[in-house]
């Protein structure tokens, strides 16, 4: 009859016993709501419905402070026991006989461009964590898990995670080194006038970005058509136009510092940087996510750390 009984039995939500481990440990619901990454309210609303479940209070005021009552104090140690045993058995899950998987999601031109020729070496130095990317524009869901970190073009500001600047996303132009001789040489600005303009984005796939009617305003260039051209959706196929001579591309110079290094491109005029106040973020959950996350992060910062002697000398 017991066992029916228990067999029978609601757990409380588990999102409910988190908060009120993390509070009772910290006995601070500020403290706890900053661990889970969510506000104080949403902490205290989950630690009413454990209450509405045990049938009485779990915290007590005493004095300024907060206290556990009876009842907290004698569930606070068996939730935390309950957590970390958990947490061993993740530890068993994804420990040295299996590889630990990391969900991100990144534009396609920054997973060509920028990213998937530098993962050899995050896979080298971590050969544990399986990294699935899956590049698209799409809004992904961070802050619900189903994306473990994020990579987005904007301007930041992005609701509900946390959003980390990993380098601005300024523009240069690019095009192959037979385009600076022959007939019709690109010197000056003005040669721009002879040669094709290939532009990128219509605001649907890629997101915006500086582009030729921008760049030839700010250098006061006059009798070239900004609106003639090719166009491609995305940064990555706009570069590789450029490479193979067909015209001059605009595009972010940590995307092409490689290409600028070997020779396989060229920037035309010394001064033709373009600052933007859109740039590339790294998103994920307000407290860093999991450890995975955090390293992949930590990685990513390194990289484009690494990048900024470069591009700086562009």
């Amino acid at each position: 009859m017991s066992d029916a009984g228990d067999a029978g039995r609601r757990l409380p939500p588990l999102n409910s016993l988190k908060a009120f481990e993390a509070a009772g440990r910290r006995l601070s619901i500020s403290l706890a709501a900053r661990e889970l990454g969510v506000t104080p309210g949403a902490v205290s609303q989950q630690i009413k419905v454990l209450e509405d479940h045990a049938g009485g209070p779990l915290f007590r005021r005493d004095g300024g402070a907060v206290a556990l009552t009876e009842l907290g104090a004698r569930l606070q140690p068996v939730l935390r026991d309950a957590f970390e045993q958990l947490k061993r058995a993740a530890d068993i899950v994804y420990g040295p006989t299996g590889r630990r998987s990391l969900a991100v999601s990144v534009p396609p031109s920054f997973a060509a461009r920028w990213l998937a020729p530098r993962m050899v070496r995050f896979s080298a130095d971590h050969p544990e964590i399986e990294v699935w990317v899956s590049a698209d524009m799409q809004l992904a869901d961070v802050a619900g898990g189903r994306v473990d970190v994020a990579v987005r073009y904007g301007i930041g500001g992005y609701p509900g995670v946390r959003s980390d600047l990993l380098f601005e996303a300024g523009v240069v132009p690019v095009c192959s080194p037979a385009l600076l001789t022959g007939r019709s040489p690109l010197q000056k600005p003005a040669d721009l006038a002879r040669h094709t303009l290939i532009h990128v984005g219509n605001g649907h796939v890629e997101e915006p970005r500086p582009d030729w009617a921008a760049w030839l305003k700010a250098r006061g260039v006059t009798g070239v058509d900004a609106s003639a051209g090719s166009r491609y959706d995305q940064t990555a196929f706009a570069i590789e136009d450029a490479a193979n001579g067909r015209g001059v591309a605009l595009a972010p110079r940590a995307f092409v510092a490689a290409d600028l290094a070997s020779g396989r491109l060229m920037t035309p005029f010394a001064d033709g940087y373009l600052p933007t106040d859109m740039a590339y973020h790294v998103l994920t959950r307000r407290n860093g996510g999991r450890e995975e996350a955090r390293t992949f992060v930590a990685w990513l910062r390194r990289e484009a750390d690494a990048d900024d002697g470069t591009v700086d000398e562009l």
